[in-house]
């Protein structure tokens, strides 16, 4: 059986997808970009900034699936430019504690220009 997961304390898909779906003992999060789901806008002008509101909207997306940081087994890390890797890590290292296993890619370009987009798999049992 699948459940959708939404939450207005995160932005709203901006497609034709959910902001997760549990699977079993699993919750599978697309990937959150920096918007705040308040305005509607892009928060931050730079990667620091960015990555904190990244982290802000996961934590709402595993908050509604009844998890926290400490449950992500796996993420997968977009940035627009390596050369933010060492200030996007700094933040990173602050919600993810337990050290998941990560993937972190640079790519050409992310939806709506922004530095980064991060999703995440978290296993949901104690």
């Amino acid at each position: 059986m699948l459940t959708k997961i939404a939450t207005d304390k995160a932005p709203a898909a901006i497609g034709p997808y959910s902001q997760g779906i549990v699977a079993g003992d699993f919750l599978f999060s697309s990937g959150q970009i920096p918007i705040d789901p308040a305005t509607g806008e892009i928060s931050g002008s730079d990667i620091t900034e960015q990555a904190e509101q990244v982290m802000k909207n996961l934590g709402a997306v595993l908050a509604e699936a009844g998890a926290d940081y400490a449950k992500v087994v796996k993420t997968t890390c977009f940035l627009d430019d390596m050369a933010d890797f060492a200030a996007f890590n700094a933040v990173y290292e602050k919600y993810f504690s337990e050290k998941p296993a990560r993937s972190c890619v640079a790519v050409k370009q992310l939806p709506k220009s922004v530095l980064c987009e991060v999703e995440v798999v978290a296993y949901l049992k104690e």
